[in-house]
């Protein structure tokens, strides 16, 4: 586990999309979709169903580990619903970016997105996701959402418990919601405000900080058992609370390893909305700021695409009468345009004008 933690994270200022230029439009037919044995059945009825990139392919991800994603490794997210009293399936289709993924398995889930969206006839809001900053409609999937360090490899199945490297859980959150992060085995990650779990494989014990919520201590104390029972019942769980713990605790000598830093936050400094056009109406692909503060509908022309950047979320909205340069290059404009930005990993989501999003028509008309 060790070598794992000296992976390169991953370079957003130097990275590229290159793949959804105009090679793009050339190698993502829908008859080369339909070769795909992943997308077999992929959309055919509600529900989530994942994938995750190994080695340029993509790959079933196990239902039992939805809501598990690996820092090392990127995936492929269908979210498949219909409309209440509606027929018609509708989808989201999102890849997440774990922070240690490399170039090529970015490249590769954002690629097999857009193969995806071309399969189900275009009619999936493409979405993308990077870990600590995924939009709330991901989250939504999802009861816990659970970041392990390493790849996939590194899976709790293929260890016995007797044998297994401990890892450090931190919970953090309220109702709306509890983040799961697997972080550095050091105590002075330890505090009193959240909850942690140390799985030392045979042995699973929850710290309660003496300032946790109800909610952090019921998600971990759920977690415990549910890890309790990935182990045939031979784990053994202890729950220990802050202010009773006595420092010769054995979870203590688990915390052996040295602190890391988590990195910047990536917020942007100005939070005033902005609106751009991506236009090739005088031959070349023009990228030109078209408004900022309060943005409306009528703000947006079918012409062309509009990339609006609420500062929570980039929205690239493609207008009915979009020149077919314009729209193969607009995701690759929003990715560039965030690149360049204080805040870089903040979700990216492409829709098509007419289509449905709650999250696109409050961010306009509030």
């Amino acid at each position: 586990m060790t070598g794992l933690r000296k992976a390169k994270e991953y370079d957003w200022r130097d990275s590229n999309l290159a793949l959804f230029g105009s090679d793009t439009e050339k190698q993502v037919k829908k008859e080369s979709a339909e070769t795909e044995p992943a997308w077999k059945n992929a959309g055919k009825k509600v529900g989530i169903q994942i994938w995750r990139i190994v080695k340029f392919k993509v790959t079933s991800w196990p239902q039992e580990d939805y809501g598990k994603f690996y820092n090392g490794d990127s995936y492929i997210i269908l979210n498949t619903y219909q409309e209440e009293g509606g027929n018609e399936l509708l989808f989201d289709v999102h890849f997440w970016i774990g922070k240690y993924s490399t170039q090529d398995e970015y490249g590769t889930a954002a690629y097999k997105t857009v193969e995806l969206d071309t399969l189900l006839d275009d009619a999936p809001v493409q979405h993308r996701e990077v870990q600590g900053h995924e939009s709330e409609l991901f989250k939504s999937y999802f009861k816990t959402i659970t970041i392990l360090n390493g790849g996939a490899d590194s899976g709790f199945r293929k260890v016995k418990p007797e044998e297994y490297t401990p890892r450090l859980f931190h919970f953090h959150g309220d109702r709306k919601g509890v983040k799961v992060n697997e972080i550095p085995r050091s105590r002075s990650r330890l505090d009193s405000n959240d909850v942690y779990i140390m799985d030392a494989g045979l042995n699973i014990y929850q710290w309660n900080g003496k300032g946790s919520n109800k909610d952090e201590r019921f998600k971990a104390m759920q977690y415990c058992r549910d890890i309790a029972a990935e182990r045939s019942g031979k784990a053994k769980i202890e729950t220990l609370d802050e202010e009773f713990t006595e420092d010769d605790h054995p979870i203590f000598s688990t915390l052996t390893e040295e602190d890391e830093t988590d990195g910047p936050s990536y917020v942007a400094a100005n939070q005033t909305k902005q609106l751009f056009r991506l236009s090739d109406a005088s031959g070349k692909l023009i990228f030109s700021e078209e408004k900022s503060g309060e943005i409306s509908q009528k703000d947006f022309d079918s012409k062309d695409v509009f990339i609006l950047d609420t500062k929570e979320t980039v929205y690239v909205w493609v207008g009915k009468k979009t020149s077919s340069n314009e729209k193969k290059n607009a995701m690759t404009y929003a990715h560039k345009y965030l690149q360049d930005s204080d805040h870089p990993l903040q979700p990216i989501c492409v829709l098509s004008e007419g289509k449905h999003n709650k999250q696109f028509e409050t961010a306009i008309a509030a």
